[in-house]
């Protein structure tokens, strides 16, 4: 099974985990996490887990956890889902909406070039 993350919900998720190493709290950074999946990918994974409480999971992911490094919690996550035979993918937050709209915009200016010339009547 694969369960994809969206770019909203990594940077919530990387929000919540730099509050977390400040603050020493993981309470928002669990509910961040939980919140990213669906109803339905919870159900699958608590399937799959052998305590069936994907709190249990978390509980794991936060006790190994550094409370120091963002990636590590990625990895950690992955890893845990891993063991229930699950892949989980996200997109990367560097590149935020306003960056993707102006390359968009770049690459139409590129496919249009007009040299200034009116087309001849048709």
């Amino acid at each position: 099974m694969e369960i994809y993350f969206d770019k909203r919900a990594v940077r919530q998720i990387r929000i919540s985990a730099a509050d977390a190493i400040d603050e020493g709290d993981t309470s928002t950074l669990r509910e961040d996490i939980r919140e990213a999946f669906t109803e339905e990918q919870i159900e699958e994974i608590e399937r799959r887990i052998d305590t069936g409480d994907i709190n249990d999971l978390f509980d794991d992911v936060f006790d190994e956890w550094g409370n120091d490094d963002i990636e590590e919690l990625f990895e950690l996550l992955e890893g845990q889902l891993a063991d229930a035979d699950i892949d989980l993918k996200y997109q990367s937050p560097e590149m935020d909406d306003d960056e993707e709209e102006e390359d968009d915009e770049g690459d139409m200016d590129d496919d249009f070039d007009d040299g200034g010339e009116e087309p001849p009547p048709a």
